[in-house]
Protein backbone atom coordinates (compact mmCIF):
# COMPACT_ATOMS: atom_id res chain seq x y z
CA UNK A 1 0.00 0.00 0.00
CA UNK A 2 1.38 3.43 -0.98
CA UNK A 3 0.69 6.89 0.42
CA UNK A 4 0.73 10.25 -1.38
CA UNK A 5 1.05 13.70 0.21
CA UNK A 6 2.01 17.25 -0.70
CA UNK A 7 5.00 18.97 0.91
CA UNK A 8 6.95 22.21 0.75
CA UNK A 9 10.11 23.70 2.19
CA UNK A 10 10.13 25.76 5.38
CA UNK A 11 12.52 28.73 5.96
CA UNK A 12 15.16 26.38 7.41
CA UNK A 13 15.22 24.34 4.16
CA UNK A 14 13.45 21.20 5.51
CA UNK A 15 10.43 19.53 3.93
CA UNK A 16 7.18 19.76 5.91
CA UNK A 17 3.78 18.24 5.06
CA UNK A 18 1.03 20.65 4.03
CA UNK A 19 -1.72 17.99 3.73
CA UNK A 20 -2.52 14.67 5.36
CA UNK A 21 -1.18 11.56 3.59
CA UNK A 22 -3.74 9.59 1.56
CA UNK A 23 -3.75 6.12 0.06
CA UNK A 24 -2.67 5.92 -3.60
CA UNK A 25 -4.86 3.86 -5.83
CA UNK A 26 -3.46 0.43 -6.54
CA UNK A 27 -2.03 -0.09 -10.04
CA UNK A 28 -1.25 -3.76 -9.85
CA UNK A 29 -2.28 -6.05 -12.64
CA UNK A 30 -4.43 -8.18 -10.33
CA UNK A 31 -7.25 -5.65 -10.02
CA UNK A 32 -10.68 -6.92 -11.00
CA UNK A 33 -11.82 -6.49 -14.62
CA UNK A 34 -14.72 -4.29 -13.58
CA UNK A 35 -12.28 -1.66 -12.16
CA UNK A 36 -10.03 -1.88 -15.27
CA UNK A 37 -12.98 -1.25 -17.56
CA UNK A 38 -14.18 1.69 -15.45
CA UNK A 39 -10.82 3.59 -15.49
CA UNK A 40 -10.78 6.67 -17.77
CA UNK A 41 -7.66 7.13 -19.90
CA UNK A 42 -6.62 10.63 -21.08
CA UNK A 43 -4.09 11.96 -23.54
CA UNK A 44 -0.54 11.66 -22.22
CA UNK A 45 0.24 15.14 -23.50
CA UNK A 46 -2.15 16.58 -20.93
CA UNK A 47 -0.98 14.38 -18.08
CA UNK A 48 0.52 16.68 -15.39
CA UNK A 49 2.99 13.97 -14.37
CA UNK A 50 4.83 14.22 -17.71
CA UNK A 51 7.77 16.67 -17.69
CA UNK A 52 7.61 19.39 -20.35
CA UNK A 53 10.64 20.79 -22.16
CA UNK A 54 14.19 19.48 -22.29
CA UNK A 55 14.55 16.22 -20.40
CA UNK A 56 18.33 16.68 -20.07
CA UNK A 57 18.08 19.92 -18.15
CA UNK A 58 17.86 19.96 -14.35
CA UNK A 59 14.31 19.80 -13.17
CA UNK A 60 13.63 22.61 -10.69
CA UNK A 61 10.72 22.20 -8.32
CA UNK A 62 8.73 25.42 -8.08
CA UNK A 63 8.96 26.93 -4.62
CA UNK A 64 5.63 28.03 -3.20
CA UNK A 65 5.36 31.47 -1.60
CA UNK A 66 6.97 31.63 1.81
CA UNK A 67 4.57 32.12 4.73
CA UNK A 68 4.90 35.04 7.09
CA UNK A 69 7.65 34.55 9.73
CA UNK A 70 5.55 36.19 12.45
CA UNK A 71 2.66 33.81 11.69
CA UNK A 72 5.00 30.82 11.87
CA UNK A 73 6.39 31.99 15.21
CA UNK A 74 2.88 32.56 16.54
CA UNK A 75 1.79 29.07 15.48
CA UNK A 76 4.93 27.57 17.03
CA UNK A 77 4.28 29.43 20.28
CA UNK A 78 0.65 28.21 20.31
CA UNK A 79 1.86 24.66 19.63
CA UNK A 80 4.45 24.87 22.42
CA UNK A 81 1.85 26.17 24.90
CA UNK A 82 -0.54 23.36 23.92
CA UNK A 83 2.24 20.78 24.35
CA UNK A 84 3.24 22.27 27.74
CA UNK A 85 -0.42 22.31 28.88
CA UNK A 86 -0.86 18.71 27.78
CA UNK A 87 2.36 17.67 29.54
CA UNK A 88 1.30 19.46 32.74
CA UNK A 89 -2.10 17.72 32.64
CA UNK A 90 -0.40 14.35 32.12
CA UNK A 91 2.01 15.00 35.00
CA UNK A 92 -0.86 16.09 37.24
CA UNK A 93 -2.86 13.01 36.27
CA UNK A 94 0.13 10.79 36.93
CA UNK A 95 0.86 12.57 40.22
CA UNK A 96 -2.73 12.37 41.50
CA UNK A 97 -3.29 8.89 40.18
CA UNK A 98 -4.06 6.24 42.76
CA UNK A 99 -1.97 3.07 42.44
CA UNK A 100 -3.64 -0.03 41.09
CA UNK A 101 -5.44 -2.18 43.73
CA UNK A 102 -4.05 -5.52 44.82
CA UNK A 103 -5.43 -8.75 43.49
CA UNK A 104 -8.85 -9.45 44.96
CA UNK A 105 -9.39 -5.85 46.10
CA UNK A 106 -10.93 -2.74 44.62
CA UNK A 107 -10.91 0.99 45.23
CA UNK A 108 -13.84 2.76 46.84
CA UNK A 109 -14.53 6.44 47.46
CA UNK A 110 -13.88 7.37 51.10
CA UNK A 111 -14.45 10.74 52.70
CA UNK A 112 -11.48 12.12 54.61
CA UNK A 113 -13.20 15.22 56.04
CA UNK A 114 -13.67 15.71 59.77
CA UNK A 115 -17.48 15.60 59.48
CA UNK A 116 -18.96 13.08 57.08
CA UNK A 117 -21.62 14.32 54.69
CA UNK A 118 -23.99 12.39 52.56
CA UNK A 119 -22.94 12.46 48.92
CA UNK A 120 -26.06 13.47 47.08
CA UNK A 121 -27.25 16.11 44.69
CA UNK A 122 -27.85 19.36 46.53
CA UNK A 123 -31.34 20.62 45.83
CA UNK A 124 -31.98 24.26 46.49
CA UNK A 125 -35.06 24.56 48.70
CA UNK A 126 -36.88 27.47 50.30
CA UNK A 127 -39.17 27.51 53.34
CA UNK A 128 -42.65 29.08 53.11
CA UNK A 129 -45.44 29.20 55.64
CA UNK A 130 -49.22 29.41 55.41
CA UNK A 131 -52.09 29.20 57.87
CA UNK A 132 -54.30 26.11 57.55
CA UNK A 133 -57.46 24.99 59.28
CA UNK A 134 -57.54 22.40 61.98
CA UNK A 135 -57.29 18.76 60.93
CA UNK A 136 -60.58 17.07 60.20
CA UNK A 137 -61.32 13.37 60.39
CA UNK A 138 -60.05 11.87 57.15
CA UNK A 139 -61.87 8.89 55.74
CA UNK A 140 -60.00 5.66 55.11
CA UNK A 141 -58.21 5.48 51.81
CA UNK A 142 -59.90 2.98 49.53
CA UNK A 143 -57.87 0.00 48.35
CA UNK A 144 -56.31 0.59 44.98
CA UNK A 145 -57.42 -1.92 42.42
CA UNK A 146 -55.87 -1.49 38.99
CA UNK A 147 -58.14 -1.55 36.04
CA UNK A 148 -58.56 -4.90 34.45
CA UNK A 149 -57.01 -5.34 31.03
CA UNK A 150 -56.93 -8.18 28.55
CA UNK A 151 -59.18 -11.18 28.19
CA UNK A 152 -59.62 -14.12 30.53
CA UNK A 153 -58.94 -17.59 29.17
CA UNK A 154 -58.83 -20.97 30.81
CA UNK A 155 -57.93 -24.55 29.95
CA UNK A 156 -58.40 -27.93 31.51
CA UNK A 157 -55.25 -29.81 32.58
CA UNK A 158 -55.60 -33.37 33.68
CA UNK A 159 -53.58 -34.95 36.44
CA UNK A 160 -50.16 -36.10 35.31
CA UNK A 161 -50.06 -34.08 32.13
CA UNK A 162 -47.55 -31.43 33.24
CA UNK A 163 -45.31 -32.89 35.99
CA UNK A 164 -44.53 -36.41 37.25
CA UNK A 165 -42.66 -36.02 40.53
CA UNK A 166 -41.19 -39.50 40.63
CA UNK A 167 -39.85 -39.20 37.08
CA UNK A 168 -38.75 -35.57 37.21
CA UNK A 169 -37.15 -35.64 40.67
CA UNK A 170 -34.83 -38.58 39.91
CA UNK A 171 -32.22 -36.65 37.78
CA UNK A 172 -32.39 -33.69 40.14
CA UNK A 173 -31.84 -35.96 43.13
CA UNK A 174 -28.98 -37.72 41.34
CA UNK A 175 -27.37 -34.39 40.60
CA UNK A 176 -27.79 -33.18 44.20
CA UNK A 177 -26.46 -36.42 45.68
CA UNK A 178 -23.59 -36.52 43.19
CA UNK A 179 -22.66 -32.92 43.86
CA UNK A 180 -22.95 -33.49 47.63
CA UNK A 181 -20.69 -36.55 47.45
CA UNK A 182 -18.26 -34.75 45.18
CA UNK A 183 -18.16 -31.74 47.51
CA UNK A 184 -17.72 -34.01 50.52
CA UNK A 185 -14.86 -35.87 48.83
CA UNK A 186 -13.27 -32.56 47.90
CA UNK A 187 -13.58 -31.33 51.47
CA UNK A 188 -12.10 -34.57 52.84
CA UNK A 189 -9.24 -34.38 50.32
CA UNK A 190 -8.71 -30.73 51.24
CA UNK A 191 -8.64 -31.61 54.94
CA UNK A 192 -6.13 -34.42 54.26
CA UNK A 193 -4.03 -32.08 52.15
CA UNK A 194 -4.14 -29.42 54.90
CA UNK A 195 -3.17 -32.05 57.47
CA UNK A 196 -0.26 -33.15 55.26
CA UNK A 197 0.78 -29.55 54.78
CA UNK A 198 0.64 -28.92 58.52
CA UNK A 199 2.65 -32.08 59.16
CA UNK A 200 5.22 -31.03 56.58
CA UNK A 201 5.27 -27.55 58.09
CA UNK A 202 5.82 -28.98 61.59
CA UNK A 203 8.59 -31.22 60.29
CA UNK A 204 10.13 -28.28 58.43
CA UNK A 205 9.90 -26.08 61.54
CA UNK A 206 11.50 -28.80 63.68
CA UNK A 207 14.27 -29.26 61.12
CA UNK A 208 14.69 -25.50 60.85
CA UNK A 209 14.84 -25.10 64.63
CA UNK A 210 17.38 -27.93 64.87
CA UNK A 211 19.45 -26.36 62.11
CA UNK A 212 19.22 -22.95 63.81
CA UNK A 213 20.28 -24.49 67.12
CA UNK A 214 23.17 -26.27 65.38
CA UNK A 215 24.16 -23.03 63.62
CA UNK A 216 24.04 -21.15 66.93
CA UNK A 217 26.13 -23.88 68.58
CA UNK A 218 28.68 -23.74 65.77
CA UNK A 219 28.71 -19.93 65.91
CA UNK A 220 29.21 -20.01 69.68
CA UNK A 221 31.95 -22.63 69.29
CA UNK A 222 33.63 -20.53 66.61
CA UNK A 223 33.28 -17.44 68.80
CA UNK A 224 34.88 -19.25 71.76
CA UNK A 225 37.69 -20.50 69.54
CA UNK A 226 38.24 -17.02 68.17
CA UNK A 227 38.29 -15.52 71.66
CA UNK A 228 40.62 -18.26 72.89
CA UNK A 229 42.88 -17.68 69.90
CA UNK A 230 42.93 -13.93 70.55
CA UNK A 231 43.59 -14.57 74.25
CA UNK A 232 46.45 -16.98 73.47
CA UNK A 233 47.93 -14.53 70.95
CA UNK A 234 47.69 -11.67 73.47
CA UNK A 235 49.21 -13.89 76.17
CA UNK A 236 52.05 -14.95 73.88
CA UNK A 237 52.65 -11.33 72.90
CA UNK A 238 52.73 -10.39 76.60
CA UNK A 239 55.23 -13.21 77.29
CA UNK A 240 57.40 -12.08 74.37
CA UNK A 241 57.16 -8.50 75.58
CA UNK A 242 58.20 -9.50 79.10
CA UNK A 243 61.07 -11.62 77.75
CA UNK A 244 62.20 -8.71 75.59
CA UNK A 245 62.02 -6.34 78.59
CA UNK A 246 63.96 -8.81 80.76
CA UNK A 247 66.58 -9.18 78.05
CA UNK A 248 66.84 -5.41 77.72
CA UNK A 249 67.13 -5.03 81.49
CA UNK A 250 69.86 -7.69 81.67
CA UNK A 251 71.71 -6.06 78.79
CA UNK A 252 71.40 -2.65 80.43
CA UNK A 253 72.59 -4.04 83.77
CA UNK A 254 75.60 -5.72 82.20
CA UNK A 255 76.41 -2.56 80.27
CA UNK A 256 76.06 -0.47 83.44
CA UNK A 257 78.27 -2.83 85.36
CA UNK A 258 80.89 -2.69 82.64
CA UNK A 259 80.59 1.09 82.38
CA UNK A 260 80.62 1.70 86.13
CA UNK A 261 83.47 -0.72 86.82
CA UNK A 262 86.08 2.00 86.14
CA UNK A 263 83.77 4.95 86.80
CA UNK A 264 83.17 4.37 90.50
CA UNK A 265 86.85 4.67 91.60
CA UNK A 266 87.30 7.78 89.47
CA UNK A 267 84.14 9.36 90.90
CA UNK A 268 85.10 8.54 94.45
CA UNK A 269 88.56 9.95 93.98
CA UNK A 270 87.15 13.10 92.36
CA UNK A 271 84.65 13.56 95.16
CA UNK A 272 87.36 12.97 97.73
CA UNK A 273 89.55 15.59 96.05
CA UNK A 274 86.71 18.09 96.04
CA UNK A 275 85.99 17.55 99.72
CA UNK A 276 82.84 15.53 99.58
CA UNK A 277 84.46 12.80 101.63
CA UNK A 278 85.87 14.42 104.85
CA UNK A 279 87.07 13.63 108.42
CA UNK A 280 84.22 14.11 110.94
CA UNK A 281 86.48 15.63 113.63
CA UNK A 282 88.09 18.03 111.18
CA UNK A 283 84.73 18.83 109.72
CA UNK A 284 83.34 19.52 113.20
CA UNK A 285 86.23 21.81 114.04
CA UNK A 286 85.89 23.68 110.76
CA UNK A 287 82.12 23.98 110.87
CA UNK A 288 81.42 24.40 114.58
CA UNK A 289 84.45 25.29 116.66
CA UNK A 290 86.31 27.71 114.43
CA UNK A 291 83.24 29.81 113.56
CA UNK A 292 82.38 30.25 117.27
CA UNK A 293 85.96 31.05 118.09
CA UNK A 294 86.21 33.59 115.30
CA UNK A 295 82.90 35.15 116.36
CA UNK A 296 84.14 35.56 119.94
CA UNK A 297 87.45 37.01 118.74
CA UNK A 298 85.58 39.40 116.49
CA UNK A 299 83.40 40.51 119.42
CA UNK A 300 86.42 41.09 121.62
CA UNK A 301 88.12 43.06 118.85
CA UNK A 302 85.02 45.17 118.34
CA UNK A 303 84.85 45.89 122.09
CA UNK A 304 88.53 46.91 122.21
CA UNK A 305 88.08 49.11 119.12
CA UNK A 306 85.07 50.75 120.73
CA UNK A 307 87.00 51.43 123.91
CA UNK A 308 89.91 52.88 121.91
CA UNK A 309 87.59 55.13 119.91
CA UNK A 310 85.93 56.32 123.13
CA UNK A 311 89.34 57.02 124.74
CA UNK A 312 90.48 58.91 121.62
CA UNK A 313 87.32 60.99 121.72
CA UNK A 314 87.83 61.90 125.41
CA UNK A 315 91.48 62.83 124.80
CA UNK A 316 90.50 64.96 121.80
CA UNK A 317 87.85 66.78 123.80
CA UNK A 318 90.22 67.43 126.75
CA UNK A 319 92.90 68.70 124.38
CA UNK A 320 90.45 71.05 122.67
CA UNK A 321 89.29 72.43 126.02
CA UNK A 322 92.87 73.04 127.16
CA UNK A 323 93.73 74.77 123.90
CA UNK A 324 90.73 77.01 124.26
CA UNK A 325 91.61 77.91 127.87
CA UNK A 326 95.22 78.68 126.88
CA UNK A 327 94.03 80.82 124.01
CA UNK A 328 91.70 82.76 126.31
CA UNK A 329 94.51 83.36 128.78
CA UNK A 330 96.77 84.60 126.03
CA UNK A 331 94.16 86.99 124.82
CA UNK A 332 93.60 88.34 128.30
CA UNK A 333 97.31 88.94 128.85
CA UNK A 334 97.64 90.84 125.65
Amino acid sequence: MAFASHSHRDPSGNYVFSSRPRVVESRSGREPPSERTQRHYVNIMYDPRVVRGNTYAQHIIPIPPQPDLAEIQRQQAIRKRAIARKRALEQQRLRLRTPEPLQGRKHIDVQTDLYLEELSTVIVAADTECQTDEFLDRPATPLFIPAKSGKDAETQIEEGELFDFDVEVQPILEVLVGKTLEQSLLEVMEEEELACLKAQQRAFLELRNNELAEVQRLQEQERRRTEEKKHRIAQQREVLKQEREVAEKITARVYCQQYLAGLLPAVFSSLRDRGYFYDPVERDIEMNFLPRLMAKVHNNLEKSNTCRELLDTLINEVTQQRLEVKYLETESDS
